[in-house]
């Protein structure tokens, strides 16, 4: 089973947080810089353990706004 999810990051944030922010729209504040890929990695992290077992970035590498594709 499969989902997809728009995720707007923030990266370089005081604190890690993952807030909904409508059916499958979340809001993700990151501690990582948005530099070497950190954010990314961060955020990838912190979806897989909120929502399951495989995450990817579909769309949006180098973007705040992103399309996440989740697997469980």
């Amino acid at each position: 089973m499969k989902m997809i999810i728009k995720v707007k990051a923030k990266p370089n944030s005081k604190a890690q947080e993952l807030v909904k922010t409508g059916e499958n729209e979340y809001k993700i504040a990151l501690k990582e810089k948005a530099e070497d890929n950190k954010a990314n990695i961060e955020l990838l992290k912190l979806v897989k353990r909120h929502f399951g077992k495989e995450v990817k970035i579909i769309k949006g590498l180098k973007s705040r706004n992103k399309i996440v594709e989740v697997k469980w």
